[in-house]
């Protein structure tokens, strides 16, 4: 990718971000369903406190929408592996870990579609995938993120953030403001690896890794490396 459009994405996706914590911030208080709807993409993971733009044009979607409006807001995003062969396949085709969002600025259009931004909320492990729908429906369980050993956090968001500062500074100074701004915001590790592999991790098997894994100081490691190899051109 060129220099100005490495920019203007890394601008875009910074001004995504902003808008996710002014819109919601950290969305503590919210009660997560034992059951939901899932929107599943190829090569797709949302993150939790990123942010999503969707298209919503299939059928079976519009009405997961009209549903989750009419509701608590709420649907996960899973990542689709391959075609499943109805209920039966998406245990098998579907990555086992997905991440459920909140609807925010939904707005639809004259032809029934609709464009929404979806805001990441919690990881959900996909426990029983459910009929009785049209769509993708599943019962789910929250998947909490922990940090080990106690007390090495301020020693790991440290770590984390260098690597950060190491990947872009050659980026204007503009940009790599807009980065800290954002980091200065994560109060925890958990938080930080999240905002920075929303941002910045393109693969996407690294990232359903990096969302599959509970631990927040084992995700830490990964994300450097990354970083560390394209800085490098690796």
């Amino acid at each position: 990718m060129g220099k100005c459009k490495r920019f203007r994405a890394i601008g875009n996706q910074l001004a995504l971000a902003r808008l996710m914590w002014l819109l919601g911030g950290r969305m503590t208080a919210l009660n997560i369903p034992e059951q939901c709807g899932v929107m599943l993409l190829p090569d797709c993971t949302l993150f939790p406190h990123g942010g999503l733009p969707l298209h919503i044009f299939e059928p079976r979607y519009r009405r997961m929408l009209e549903d989750a409006i009419e509701g608590d807001c709420l649907f996960a995003v899973g990542r689709l592996l391959a075609e499943p062969d109805g209920i039966e396949g998406f245990e098998s085709c579907v990555a086992p870990v997905g991440t459920i969002g909140l609807v925010r600025a939904s707005r639809e259009m004259e032809d029934g579609t609709s464009n929404l931004l979806l805001h990441g909320v919690m990881r959900v492990r996909f426990l029983e995938w459910l009929g009785g729908k049209d769509y993708p429906f599943v019962r789910i369980e929250p998947v909490v993120t922990v940090f080990t050993p106690e007390g090495g956090e301020g020693a790991a968001m440290k770590t984390l953030r260098g690597a950060i500062e190491d990947a872009i500074q050659d980026l204007p100074e503009a940009v790599q403001q807009g980065v800290f701004a954002l980091l200065d915001r994560a109060e925890e590790p958990g938080l930080m690896t999240d905002i920075v592999s929303q941002q910045f991790v393109n693969d996407p098997d690294l990232r359903q890794q990096l969302l599959e894994m509970p631990s927040a100081g084992a995700r830490i490691p990964l994300i450097c490396e990354y970083l560390r190899k394209a800085r490098e051109g690796e």
